[in-house]
């Protein structure tokens, strides 16, 4: 499934009563787990995948070829939509950021989000101005075969304006974004006032860790349509086998070999879609 049907379906899961919680795999396995537990789409993360290959999030340190083939592995196995995490579009220039849109349809991606974000630390959030036309840019490329979202980082990257985080999702609404998108809203009030401000278009939300996580039916009572976990679910996984390696350290082989059995293992990947 490829094109307009597979936007319409993608967007369908989010334009129905409750929307969708769309969990983010890291490679095969984490995919299949999550296709396996029920979920009816997958996202990438492009911090999870950064980490799988050493490297930073947000610096343009992973290519827009190596995701594009990343998010096609998970699609392939899972047979499940995924929606792309793709840091600011790839490129410097909104030519760019639809020529990323376009190959993200190639490789049959069901979504794709565009951040406002530059990959400098110095000025970490583009002029507001540039982000539209950068999220326009994908929009137009999209051609309703593909979700766009567009995303601002306000809160991620220390800019805590409610007002300035509104006024950019209200725009990327307006000039088509089919999802609108702020990572870890400061508290309910504030993902309240976005919600409400941009309806009907459908709001993501990623809450952070550090503040109170609120339930899936708290999420949905305040007008969520999408819920992702971003990299929290990796981070899940790596806070298992860091207690693993200090269990190996202090001597405790018993405690680090415990985990998943292959069994598990080669079930899960016999179910892989080929």
């Amino acid at each position: 499934m490829q094109g307009s049907e597979l936007y319409e379906n993608f967007m369908a899961l989010h334009t129905r009563d409750g929307g969708l919680v769309m969990p983010n795999a890291w490679d095969g396995l984490s995919a299949l787990m999550l296709a396996d537990a029920g979920f009816e789409a997958i996202a990438t993360s492009s911090a999870a995948l950064a980490g799988t290959l050493g490297r930073s999030d947000g610096r343009h340190e992973v290519t827009r070829d190596e995701h594009l083939g990343h998010a096609r592995l998970l699609g392939r196995l899972t047979g499940l939509p995924v929606n792309g995490d793709f840091e600011d579009g790839y490129g410097d220039t909104p030519e760019d950021v639809a020529a990323t849109v376009e190959a993200a349809v190639g490789h049959g991606l069901a979504g794709i989000g565009v951040e406002d974000t530059s990959g400098i630390p110095e000025c970490p959030i583009r002029d507001f101005d540039e982000a539209v036309t950068r999220v326009r840019s994908a929009v137009d490329a999209a051609k309703q075969r593909i979700v766009v979202t567009g995303r601002t980082d306000n809160f991620i990257q220390g800019r805590p304006d409610l007002d300035d985080t509104i006024r950019r999702l209200t725009a990327f609404a307006e000039v088509g974004a089919d999802v609108v998108y702020a990572p870890y809203p400061p508290d309910l009030a504030a993902l309240e006032a976005i919600v409400a401000a941009v309806a009907p278009t459908p709001v993501n939300v990623l809450v952070s860790p550090a503040d109170k996580v609120l339930t899936v039916a708290e999420l949905q009572k305040a007008g969520v349509k999408r819920i992702s976990l971003g990299p929290w679910l990796y981070t899940h996984a790596m806070a298992a086998l860091d207690q693993a390696t200090k269990a190996l350290v202090a001597g405790d082989l018993a405690a680090a070999a415990t985990g998943l059995g292959f069994d598990r293992i080669g079930e899960l990947l016999a179910r892989g879609k080929n």
